[in-house]
């Protein structure tokens, strides 16, 4: 059975080289990593150190990167798909745990939560308050039950990686994930995973600022759907 990891990466020339190397070390060698229009070395650092690099010519957005990275990954074969951090947030160590209700045939997707028991996750008490509220969220608009709003450390069968629809560009794709889940009523499980939070991963993260856009572009894309789905009634 095949599995891929897709990588979205913008500017990450500085560690792309080091999580696709620690990635090759642990036997995953399906590796595709898409350069979101970066303006340093990311695409060349990604490719020397093994990966099949896709380079968007300008920035157009995590989700639009992810979107590239999976399609590709379809192409080639792959019955799992694991999206994974460029930034070295993500543990190398938890995938066989994330794939493993995936590879079980119960679950479609498994989805990665710093909140479930086993989870070693530390992280500041704002950013805690902001997922979780997020999370509440995610139930209100999708009826989609999860711990963990944001968290882009995922894996998807192949079913569930052709039936998910990535239209938002941006950092909203992740909620958009949530609700093609409960749209497409796939089946799905949450996995503990351990995040680290690194001064440099910190600087690269999102603010509070931008926690409270991606809501506004939830609400905003919820509405576009709903009438869609009323004029297609």
């Amino acid at each position: 059975m095949s599995t891929w990891i897709a990588i979205a990466a913008y500017n990450e020339e500085k560690c792309i080289s080091g999580v696709i190397k620690n990635l090759f070390s642990r036997s995953y060698r399906n590796i595709v990593a898409v350069d979101d229009g970066s303006s340093d070395h990311t695409a060349v650092s990604a490719k020397k150190a093994g990966a099949h690099v896709i380079k968007h010519y300008t920035n157009q957005g995590q989700g639009a990167a992810l979107r590239t990275g999976i399609n590709y990954a379809l192409k080639q074969g792959a019955d799992y798909i694991i999206t994974f951090d460029a930034d070295g947030q993500h543990s190398v160590e938890d995938i066989p745990a994330l794939l493993a209700p995936v590879t079980s045939g119960k679950y479609d997707v498994a989805l990665g939560s710093r909140f479930l028991k086993g989870s070693n996750t530390k992280m500041p008490f704002s950013k805690r308050i902001i997922l979780k509220g997020g999370a509440f969220l995610m139930f209100m608009f999708y009826n989609v039950k999860v711990t963990d709003s944001h968290n882009g450390f995922r894996a998807l069968s192949r079913r569930a990686a052709q039936k998910i629809n990535i239209t938002c560009n941006r950092m909203e794709h992740a909620s958009e994930i949530i609700d093609e889940i409960g749209r497409h009523k796939l089946k799905y499980k949450e996995v503990p995973v351990t995040i680290k939070y690194t001064e440099y991963s910190k600087r690269k993260g999102q603010s509070c600022f931008n926690a409270f856009r991606i809501l506004y572009k939830m609400i905003v894309n919820k509405h576009k759907r709903m009438k869609k789905i009323k004029c297609a009634d």
